[in-house]
């Protein structure tokens, strides 16, 4: 008798396994697809995609080292942009590359192993990974150079950032189905982005801000992500802002609502 496992069949003989195999190569060949797409191979090719980022960030970096450290004791200025710009973008390059994704891969819709979502994972997953590289190669340049330090605990750094895809892929199934066939409001997406980032937590610490406005802050997810971004970064800094299970529950909630807007609009795509 096999001791191998039994899986869930799926309808004409798959499991569950088989199924989440081909569904990841679905998402990897998505991925190349719109890497070769957005970047192609002339001039510098796929580098773009670390130094299109890149020098947003370093020239916030920049910006933020000039002149004495106004972030107090412990906290440098170059990294503390860089965490705060480089994460942002993760959610800005993720959030407004969604409006205009059925528009321009609707004929991958005729191929049935093909979904909305894993069009928008693949470019979640390409977005995150130029800018993770991005932050990285910033923020070990800035240690050479003696304006940063090691991140005092990476594992915290790369939650914050990894929480911070999963909210940017749960916005971006909302804002890929409410932009499908309306214009009005696909203009009102890179704006919206804007109006957010000085309310995020990109450039400041919750400790910096009085109450009862801390606690309005408190309930935009974003804002806990940056407080633990900065928490992995800086070793005096604290995790008093952050509730990771409202943080958790918030994901979760604009993953469902996206899933279900994403499922919505399907049927109103037309292939022919």
């Amino acid at each position: 008798m096999s001791s191998r496992p039994e899986f869930v069949r799926l309808g004409h003989g798959t499991s569950l396994r088989e199924a989440f195999t081909i569904q990841c190569r679905v998402v990897g060949a998505l991925l190349m697809r719109e890497l070769h797409t957005r970047y192609g191979r002339e001039n510098i090719g796929y580098l773009w995609m670390i130094l299109e980022p890149g020098l947003l960030a370093a020239a916030v970096a920049a910006i933020h080292g000039v002149g004495p450290n106004h972030f107090g004791s412990g906290i440098m200025p170059v990294p503390y942009a860089i965490c705060g710009y480089g994460v942002f973008i993760i959610f800005r390059g993720i959030f407004t590359r969604a409006e205009g994704t059925l528009e321009s891969n609707r004929p991958l819709l005729y191929h049935r192993m093909v979904t909305i979502f894993d069009m928008m994972v693949s470019r979640a997953l390409l977005e995150s990974a130029g800018v993770g590289m991005t932050i990285a190669i910033l923020l070990l340049m800035a240690n050479i150079f003696g304006l940063s330090l090691p991140p005092a605990r990476p594992l915290w750094m790369l939650l914050g950032i990894a929480y911070m895809v999963w909210l940017s892929l749960a916005m971006s199934l909302i804002c890929c189905a409410i932009t499908h066939d309306n214009r009005l409001v696909a203009r009102l997406i890179h704006p919206a982005t804007y109006l957010l980032m000085p309310i995020a937590g990109t450039f400041f610490l919750m400790k910096w801000i009085p109450q009862p406005y801390r606690d309005w802050l408190s309930y935009l997810p974003f804002t806990h992500i940056f407080e633990m971004v900065r928490y992995g970064m800086f070793e005096n800094l604290d995790l008093e802002n952050v509730d990771l299970l409202y943080l958790t529950a918030s994901c979760l909630e604009l993953s469902v609502i996206g899933m279900i807007s994403i499922k919505i609009v399907r049927k109103h795509v037309h292939l022919s």
